[in-house]
């Protein structure tokens, strides 16, 4: 996910510097970009970060360690396209990435540091909580609230809710690849298939 969040500051004209978190993630690095031990942050105080890793919870961890120490920005590919006054609504947040081709339409509330992978979709009236991860391919359908740390899987389908209720996705929830979700999903589980059941 870094590399991807890389490619996107690069469409955006800025030259993308990496942070390992040590040695051993430094040695792992196999691409020519600028690499900088975790340790070396402070010598850039000026600069934006963007966290590019997948998961909420080590994502979430991260922008706790840093919280006052560095600047989150958003990272916004170019491909992508919003409704009237979408992109607005995400650029007063922190840490977004939107990947190529994502489709925001209009009246979503996003929460700070989630990701929005390649031509995932967001449909009216979508409530996205801290720390969520939407994968390639995904379609969250209007008036849904998904919540903190989730995971949509690839090609995963969140079906509306209505204007009285909406769809409800728990805290910590992994959607799979693939599933189609028609009802409100528990925290802390995963749910595969069409539809969605419940697995753990």
């Amino acid at each position: 996910m870094a590399r991807e969040a890389g490619d996107i500051a690069c469409e955006l004209g800025f030259v993308p510097v990496y942070v390992a978190r040590d040695q051993a993630e430094l040695k792992a690095w196999s691409f020519p970009d600028e690499v900088i031990l975790e340790s070396e942050i402070d010598r850039y105080p000026d600069v934006g970060y963007t966290i590019g890793i997948g998961d909420g919870e080590v994502r979430q961890r991260v922008a706790q360690r840093f919280a006052g120490r560095l600047r989150f920005v958003n990272l916004i590919h170019p491909s992508a396209t919003f409704g009237r006054g979408q992109r607005q609504l995400i650029e007063a947040r922190q840490g977004i990435i939107v990947c190529a081709g994502v489709r925001f339409t209009n009246n979503i509330q996003i929460g700070d540091f989630s990701i929005f992978n390649l031509n995932a979709t967001i449909s009216h009236d979508v409530v996205i909580d801290d720390f969520v991860y939407v994968a390639p391919g995904a379609h969250v359908a209007g008036n849904v609230h998904i919540g903190t740390r989730c995971w949509i899987g690839t090609g995963a389908a969140i079906n509306q809710g209505s204007s009285d209720a909406r769809l409800f996705i728990g805290a910590d929830t992994v959607i799979g690849s693939g599933a189609v979700v028609v009802k409100p999903c528990e925290a802390s589980a995963v749910y595969v298939g069409i539809p969605a059941r419940r697995v753990k």
